[in-house]
């Protein structure tokens, strides 16, 4: 007997599933996603996939640290280098932007030199090994004096870092 009402339990399972899939979300699960999210794309309003444009803007360094009052990070200017720039051409743009005042380009151009810099190539399962580099370590500390506020602090690590990311000057991460 306890086999046919396991057979049967099954069966009446799997006919119910198409019925439970079709069920409409319940009135509190949309207040899970942002108001003025596109439900085909997942993107918030003013943000189009694919363009590399999206809100909220800031020419503003933020973000660095943890602990921002939003969750949400604005989009930062590029800096007026090319997307295959190396680290130097990077911090060298950094380093105008911040003497310009432009904290939010200077922040993106650091991002990029330090993500050049990490650029490697490694052994198959051995992805988890730190990277020990005294170039993006120092990339990293401008970003934190950035973030201080500490513009002269920032400065003097992009100059440091400049000098270490001249061709030749330091050996590539490890």
């Amino acid at each position: 007997m306890r086999p046919r009402l396991l057979v049967l339990g099954a069966i009446l399972l799997a006919l119910s599933l198409p019925t439970l899939a079709a069920v409409p979300p319940s009135p509190g699960a949309a207040d899970q996603v942002p108001p003025g999210t596109n439900p085909e794309t997942g993107a918030r309003r003013g943000n189009e996939i694919g363009t590399g444009s999206s809100l909220p803007r800031s020419d503003r360094a933020s973000h660095i640290l943890p602990g921002a009052a939003s969750t949400i990070a604005p989009n930062l200017p590029a800096p007026p280098v090319g997307e295959n720039a190396s680290s130097h051409d990077f911090l060298v743009a950094a380093r105008g932007a911040l003497a310009a005042g432009r904290t939010g380009e200077a922040q993106q151009a650091l991002e990029m030199a330090e993500t050049r810099r990490l650029d490697r190539s490694v052994p198959l399962f051995q992805t988890t090994a730190p990277i020990s580099d005294p170039l993006a370590a120092t990339i990293e500390n401008a970003l934190h004096a950035l973030a201080a506020g500490d513009r002269d602090g920032a400065m003097r690590l992009i100059e440091q870092a400049i000098v270490m990311a001249t061709p030749g000057a330091s050996p590539p991460p490890q």
